[in-house]
């Protein structure tokens, strides 16, 4: 099972699944694999939520 860790500006937030993630911020699975795009990176600042995947 992948997971990721969730990030607001330089704190982490939470550390799980996607669907963990999506639960804890009350957001659909897609919008959090969408954080973890580039696109999504481009779009906003550097305070903005951050996904990263945890190997």
């Amino acid at each position: 099972m992948t997971e990721y860790a969730l990030y607001k500006a330089d704190e982490l937030l939470i550390i799980g699944t996607v669907e963990e993630l999506a639960e804890f911020q009350k957001v659909k699975r897609e919008t959090i694999l969408f954080y973890a795009t580039p696109t999504y990176q481009k779009r906003t600042t550097d305070k903005g939520l951050r996904v990263i995947r945890v190997d």
